[in-house]
């Protein structure tokens, strides 16, 4: 919605025309990679940087992603709607900067970035990356956490017993979004069920 209403190439940078990312968090099978396809694939003329942020020898979203190949060289496939999808295995940081630096070279300045993180990433790493590097402060900023939430399985994944010591990752990706978005409400069997999802989460995080 930001992108559609902004009207021009800027998607809001403001005065100091830093470059807005969001990072795109939630549970495994939330609908993450079925909202980034969408943005893949629609024709909004903007120049939106996806970053599938896995960590790990093999991507498990690689053959999800309808973008193309991840196995090109450098993990970059340009879009022909101007979005950009790459994966970032171990060094986002070494990521945010090649993209700022080729977007510069090419003479192509991005709209905005989304940063996916896996299904059973902590976003607090990824947000604190925002503030662990001059470069990157300098020419990004942070716009926000968006998680998504399946309404049908979330409330199995929030009560799910961890080992002591061990974080559940549904409980944070709730806990630091600014924003979420509740998926999938076509499969819950009552009214009822989604008012007791919502209640959950509120009581997660009250200020969504």
């Amino acid at each position: 919605a930001r992108l559609e209403a902004s009207g021009s190439s800027k998607l809001q940078k403001g005065a100091d025309e830093k470059v807005p990312c969001s990072v795109l968090t939630g549970f495994l099978g939330s609908g993450k990679t079925t909202l980034l396809n969408y943005v893949l694939e629609k024709n909004h003329g903007k120049r939106i940087a996806i970053i599938e942020n896995e960590f790990g020898e093999v991507g498990i979203d690689d053959a999800l992603v309808r973008g193309g190949s991840m196995a090109q060289e450098e993990n970059i496939v340009e879009m022909n709607n101007g979005c950009i999808c790459c994966t970032v295995r171990g060094d986002l940081i070494a990521g945010l900067k090649k993209l700022i630096k080729n977007s510069k070279k090419a003479g192509k300045p991005l709209d905005g970035v989304i940063i996916e993180t896996t299904g059973l990433a902590d976003p607090a790493p990824v947000a604190q990356t925002f503030f662990a590097d001059d470069f990157v402060q300098q020419h990004m900023r942070l716009d926000g956490i968006l998680t998504l939430v399946d309404a049908k399985h979330i409330i199995q994944h929030l009560d799910d017993e961890k080992p002591e010591g061990v974080e559940n990752e549904a409980v944070e990706q709730i806990a630091f979004a600014d924003r979420i978005l509740l998926n999938k409400c076509d499969l819950v069997d009552s009214e009822d069920e989604l008012v007791e999802v919502e209640k959950r989460i509120r009581a997660i995080n009250e200020k969504v």
